[in-house]
Parts: C-alpha cells; structure tokens; sequence
C-alpha cells in the first residue's frame, strides 16, 4: 500500500550509499545442464539451471515464440503461496528478457533450488537465473539485475538487508533493471510507504545495479577467457630426442 503526504520531492542523498553484500558467483556446476550458476549474495544462496530451446509439450506449444516455464524449490518441503508468487516473478522477468520469438514451437525451462535465505531471496534468485540464461548461451534482449532494499521503523531505506536488518521492517522493495536502459523490468513491494519512499528506494537501488552489472561482465569475461585459453601440447616436444647423424 502506498501513503501519500503530498510531498512528492525525491531525497537525492539517498543515492550515496549504494553498496550491496559481498557477491560470488560459480558458473556450470551442474553438468547435464544447458546453463547452470551457484549464485551467492551475502548468505543468501541460490541453485539455477536452464534447459532449451527444447522440445515442448502440445498443451504449451506457442507458434509465435518460446515457451517458457520455472520451476522454484524452496529449501524444504513443498512450495508455499509465497513461493509460487516468487516463481512467477521470476518467470515473467525471464520472459520480458528473452528474445523467445526466435525460437517458436520450444520450450526454455529455469529450474531454481533455494539453498539458504539470510534476506534478499527474490532478487538473489533472479540474479541466479539471470546469470543461468547468460552461460546457456540463449539469445536476450538485455540482462536484468534485481536489487532488494527495505524501509525500516524508523523510516529509513536499508539497501540489500540480511536476515537480521529486514526482520522488522515497514516495507520491502525488489526492484528489476534492464542492462540496455536501466528501465524498471519489474518491481514488488510489500507494506506500507510514502511515495518519496518509494522513490527514494527506487533510486538507490537502480544506482546499486550498476555493481551487479559489472559482476556480471566480470564473471562472464573471465568464464570465455578460460574457457578460450587454447591448449598447448608439449608432450612431443618434451619426449622428442635429438637425432644422430
């Protein structure tokens, strides 16, 4: 829900702080994967695969585009509400990012597994799939970057919380960029808060993706320069004998 006090004007201090928890990323540990990342930000972590384009069902067949499906486990027992809401926004966001037209009558499957949640899940775990569609080499119209901030009871706007900053809180924001024109993909919300909150929440985490776009390209330039690094065979060279005359 969203108050209104009439002051519309946004804080443009609030954009300094922009400094999100430590991110770690592995690329491919999964092997019978098209796409696979261990996505780590913070504690929070997160499992996400890609298979496709593939063959697709009839009941889902698309003449015009791709389909695309998610599939999100929570860490144990059996998906709640709040986890099927969280599948959506991750498959919609996909879907907005995918060039899926090139690729009618398939399907594109993103599988995620929670594996620990100390605060930011939904934003960690499209970051995850982000990262997923990127090394199984799918064509996209633009990467996302999902940035999580909250209002805590005194008013103020924590940017990417754990666990133990988020627990009490008036409000919580996930806010999506695209990497082409930083424009907003997707964005939920929960709780209460003014509208210069809301503001003040989105600047700061669109200022805060720049760091997560960077990460990306870094992780993906030094995943092609080892996986281009071409191999040297010495063995001939090593076990050769000079020749007597």
């Amino acid at each position: 829900m969203i108050v209104s006090d009439g002051n519309m004007q946004v804080n443009e201090d609030a954009v300094k702080n922009t400094k999100l928890r430590t991110l770690n990323c592995e690329l491919n540990p999964l092997t019978r994967t098209d796409g696979s990342t261990l996505f780590i930000q913070g504690a929070t972590c997160v499992l996400a695969s890609m298979l496709g384009p593939v063959e697709v069902k009839l009941q889902n067949l698309k003449i015009d585009k791709a389909h695309v499906d998610c599939i999100y486990r929570p860490k144990a027992g059996l998906p709640t509400i709040r986890d099927k809401i969280r599948e959506t926004m991750i498959k919609d966001t996909c879907e907005a990012a995918l060039l899926s037209a090139l690729h009618p009558r398939t399907l594109i499957s993103i599988q995620l597994q929670e594996l620990d949640d100390r605060g930011g899940l939904d934003a960690c775990a499209i970051n995850a799939a982000c990262m997923a569609l990127l090394i199984g080499g799918v064509p996209m119209k633009f990467t996302v970057a999902a940035v999580h901030c909250v209002v805590d009871k005194n008013g103020e706007i924590v940017l990417d919380p754990d666990q133990l900053q988020a627990a009490d809180n008036r409000a919580s924001f996930t806010f999506v960029f695209d990497s082409v024109e930083r424009d907003l993909v997707a964005v939920h919300s929960f709780g209460c808060f003014k509208i210069n909150q809301f503001k003040d929440a989105h600047l700061i985490c669109l200022a805060a993706s720049s760091t997560l776009f960077d990460f990306y390209r870094e992780i993906m330039h030094k995943f092609h320069n080892k996986t281009n690094t071409p191999f040297r065979d010495n063995s001939n060279a090593e076990s050769a004998e000079p020749m007597e005359d």
